[in-house]
């Protein structure tokens, strides 16, 4: 069944800025601050999904399709970035410039599809910018490390966040010897997201709060698995610091994730949940695989893949560099005629329309720029008196 990915009402506004020439506009939900969309979403929405993505680029295809949200995947920034696993490799500054690049390419890429490309004879898209939900890990350190990382991501732009309450240096979630810190710590250091998130202005700060429980082989408790995970579930809950709550499954069961939803709910009904559709299950070997519709009716209205954007880069570039191997410069033609086929909506084609060089060329003329096209401009100007 396909579903509405669109981020933004049909009939949305559209307001001029002074980042384009006269006569172009973006939706006005640019000046709404991404958390605030990110929270009329989850209301409104029976589920947002977020596709995983490490970079600028990624998210720029993300946000080309209208997809709701964007996931900013810790793991794929480790793999993308710093070329390791997800084990605590890099730090709160490094993934929070990330991010920042990452929110700051979006808006950039809005004024170029807002402009589109006249040359090619594309017209002008209005895109909403999806908001950034971005991986924290453990938080880098105690509360006072989750304070400073906090501090970046709002002041990036980013939506949300969420947090982990694995023992320092975190694994990912599908590697084993997981420990788990105590609830009050992981509670201290939810209070310190959330008050700095306020302090900043920002009250809107979507955070989620994750619990590793199900598969750790350590805590502080005597109870483990799924037990614990809800146990924790409703003490982060509790709070009312999380606006939502991920826990990490270690399969694709569907009895783990349906049996958390309903023990949770028993004390906390309204209660939302995130859910990571993780690439590490093999859900085309799955006879009944976990249908978003399913989690969104479940609670779970945050779902997302998280090395989404890594595997299919790796497939498609894999692809090439095996066609390109055996055949040469066959293999990069192989590539172009798939590339170019008739129906395919691939903004890639034109790397000028993705990266903006029929907007740089527009605006040279607006800032009197050596060396850009000035008769894009004054053609634009000539038909809008026309």
């Amino acid at each position: 069944m396909e579903i509405s990915l669109n981020g933004h009402a049909p009939t949305e506004a559209l307001r001029p800025t002074p980042l384009l020439p006269p006569g172009f506009t973006v939706p006005a939900s640019r000046w709404v601050h991404p958390s605030t969309r990110l929270r009329a979403l989850l209301e409104s929405a029976p589920f947002v999904f977020a596709p995983g993505v490490y970079d600028p680029f990624t998210a720029q295809q993300a946000m080309y399709y209208e997809f709701p949200a964007v996931y900013f995947s810790g793991y794929s920034f480790a793999m993308g970035h710093v070329g390791s696993t997800d084990m605590d490799l890099y730090s709160s500054v490094e993934i929070a410039d990330g991010a920042r690049r990452t929110v700051s390419a979006l808006r950039k890429f809005q004024l170029t599809m807002a402009v589109g490309d006249p040359d090619a004879g594309v017209s002008p898209r209005h895109l909403p910018i999806p908001p950034l939900l971005v991986d924290m890990d453990g938080g880098y350190g105690n509360a006072f490390n989750v304070a400073r990382t906090t501090e970046l991501y709002v002041g990036a732009g980013v939506a949300a966040c969420h947090l982990e309450d694995q023992v320092l240096p975190k694994r990912c979630g599908h590697i084993a010897g997981k420990a788990l810190i105590s609830a009050d710590e992981m509670i201290g250091k939810l209070k310190a997201i959330r008050n700095v998130a306020d302090d900043l202005g920002n009250t809107d700060f979507v955070i989620v709060g994750r619990t590793d429980a199900v598969s750790a082989v350590d805590a502080p408790e005597s109870t483990r698995g799924l037990a614990l995970a809800v146990e924790r579930a409703c003490r982060y809950l509790d709070t009312g610091l999380p606006d939502l709550i991920w826990c990490e499954f270690p399969n694709a069961d569907r009895g783990p994730v349906e049996t958390f939803s309903a023990e949770v709910h028993k004390r906390f009904p309204e209660a939302q949940f995130a859910f990571n559709w993780s690439s590490s299950f093999k859900w085309h070997a799955e006879s009944n695989p976990l249908r978003w519709t399913e989690l969104g009716e479940l609670g779970y209205r945050f779902i997302f893949i998280t090395l989404a954007a890594i595997h299919a880069n790796g497939l498609g570039f894999g692809q090439l560099l095996q066609g390109l191997r055996r055949q040469q410069q066959d293999g990069y033609i192989a590539l172009q005629r798939a590339e170019f086929a008739d129906g395919l909506d691939l903004p890639t084609r034109s790397h000028h329309l993705l990266s903006g060089v029929a907007y740089h060329n527009l605006m040279g003329g607006e800032y009197g720029a050596a060396r850009l096209n000035r008769d894009i401009l004054e053609e634009h100007h000539a038909a809008q008196t026309v």
